[in-house]
C-alpha cells in the first residue's frame, strides 16, 4: 500500500514540475533579456541628495621660514592684524608682523549629503600667496561657507603635505609634488545640516538620470509602476522621473531602499564618434554605422634639402673670387593611393579593420571620419573636443 501511494503521488508532482518548467521557458522567450539591466541607484540620483562645496579663507602658522613675504602679500598682514584684534592684541600703526612663518590659504571641502552637525569631513588647504612650503603648518580656525554665504563647517588642524624639496646655495632646486598645498583628514566639523528631500515633508521623490535619455526615463517609470503600482512613477522629461512616496521620513527611507534596487533596462547610447584633435585620440561607439562609401587614402610628401657649395677660382685666375652658392634639392614622394569600399550598415569592428588595412594614422582617421560625415555616410554624431 505504501508503494502504491508513492506511485500515485509521483505523477501529479511530476506534472506540476513539468508545468513550472514550461512556464519558465515561456517567460524566457516572452520577457526581454536583462543583460543590460541596471539598478536605479547606478543610473540615477535623488534630487537634493548631493554634496555641497564649501570654501573659506584662513591662516596657516608654524611654518619654518617658508611663509608669505611681507611686501608681496599685504592681505596676509591684514588677516594677521584682524586675527590679533579678536584676541585683544592691537598693533601700533606702521608696525607690521613678519609673515615668514605664516601663510594665507584657501580651504575647500565637500559636504556630503545628509551630513549631520558634529560629523567631520576632510579639507584641502592651498597657498594663496607666495609661501614656499606649507609643511609642518597648522591651520587656524577657519569658517567654511557654501554658495549661499551660510557657514556650514569650521576647519582647523595640522596639515599633511606630501610634497618636499631642497634648495642649493648656487640657486639649484629640486622638488617632488607640490609643497604649497596639503590636506587635513577629518579637519572640518559640520555645524549646520543642509535641507534634504527627506525632511521637507513632501510626498514625492524626483530621480535625475546621470545621462539624459528619453527611452531610459520611460523604462525606469515603467519598471517602478510594475512593482510599486500603476501611476506611482511619471517620466517628466529625458532626465527626471517623479515617484510618489510616503510623507514620513522613516517610511520614505525604507521606500527609497526598495526603489533604488529596481532594475531598469537602460537604452543603448546614441551613436557618437568622439575625436580629441589635440592628442589624436578617437573613440567610436558601438552603435556607429556607416552607409555605402568609397574611401581613398594617400599622402604626398615633399622634402626640401638646402645645402651650400663653395666655388673656387682656377689656379691662374687673376680677378675671380671664392663664393658660396646655395644648392637646393627637392624630392617628391607620392604614396600609393589605396581605396576601399565600406558597405552599408558596417559595424564598429569592420570600420576599424578597414581603416587599419590602409594604414591610416589617427590624424588621417579624423579626416576620413569628417569626410564621411560631410558625405552623409556616417550615421553618428561627430564630436570634436
Amino acid at each position: 500500500m505504501l508503494k502504491r501511494s508513492i506511485l500515485r503521488m509521483s505523477k501529479p508532482i511530476f506534472a506540476t514540475a513539468l508545468g513550472y518548467l514550461v512556464l519558465v521557458l515561456a517567460l524566457t522567450v516572452i520577457l526581454p533579456k536583462n543583460a543590460h539591466a541596471e539598478r536605479i541607484k547606478d543610473i540615477a540620483m535623488v534630487e537634493g541628495a548631493r554634496s555641497n562645496q564649501l570654501v573659506g579663507f584662513g591662516l596657516v602658522v608654524g611654518l619654518d621660514g617658508t611663509g608669505d613675504q611681507v611686501t608681496q602679500t599685504p592681505f596676509t598682514i591684514q588677516a594677521a592684524r584682524s586675527m590679533l584684534q579678536q584676541f585683544g592684541v592691537n598693533l601700533p600703526p606702521g608696525i607690521n608682523p613678519q609673515t615668514k612663518n605664516m601663510a594665507s590659504v584657501m580651504v575647500t571641502a565637500d559636504l556630503p549629503p545628509f551630513a549631520k552637525p558634529g560629523q567631520t569631513v576632510d579639507v584641502t588647504v592651498s597657498s594663496m600667496g607666495n609661501a614656499g612650503s606649507l609643511r609642518g603648518g597648522e591651520l587656524l580656525l577657519t569658517e567654511l561657507k557654501a554658495g549661499n554665504g551660510q557657514i556650514y563647517a569650521v576647519a582647523q588642524g595640522g596639515l599633511v603635505v606630501s610634497g618636499f624639496g631642497a634648495d642649493g646655495n648656487d640657486g639649484s632646486r629640486i622638488s617632488v609634488n607640490t609643497k604649497a598645498a596639503g590636506r587635513i583628514p577629518n579637519g572640518a566639523m559640520v555645524e549646520r545640516e543642509v535641507v534634504n528631500p527627506f525632511s521637507d515633508g513632501s510626498n514625492k521623490l524626483t530621480f535625475h538620470l546621470h545621462e539624459s535619455d528619453f527611452t531610459t526615463a520611460r523604462n525606469m517609470a515603467s519598471a517602478v509602476n510594475s512593482i510599486m503600482g500603476s501611476g506611482t512613477a511619471t517620466a517628466l522629461d529625458g532626465v527626471s522621473v517623479e515617484v510618489l512616496a510616503p510623507t514620513d521620513a522613516g517610511e520614505k527611507v525604507a521606500y527609497l531602499a526598495e526603489l533604488e534596487n529596481i532594475e531598469v533596462l537602460k537604452a543603448a547610447a546614441a551613436a557618437k564618434v568622439i575625436v580629441n584633435a589635440r592628442s589624436g585620440t578617437i573613440v567610436i561607439g558601438s552603435e556607429v554605422m556607416v552607409k555605402t562609401a568609397a574611401v581613398a587614402h594617400g599622402n604626398l610628401t615633399v622634402t626640401i634639402d638646402e645645402s651650400f657649395v663653395v666655388s673656387q677660382p682656377g689656379p691662374f685666375a687673376s680677378s675671380a673670387e671664392t663664393v658660396v652658392l646655395p644648392q637646393t634639392e627637392i624630392n617628391i614622394e607620392n604614396e600609393e593611393v589605396r581605396m576601399f569600399v565600406m558597405e552599408e550598415g558596417v559595424s564598429l569592428q569592420e570600420i576599424v579593420t578597414a581603416v587599419n588595412r590602409v594604414g591610416a594614422a589617427p590624424g588621417d582617421l579624423i579626416a576620413i571620419l569628417e569626410a564621411l560625415q560631410q558625405a552623409g555616410a556616417l550615421s553618428a554624431q561627430l564630436i570634436v573636443i
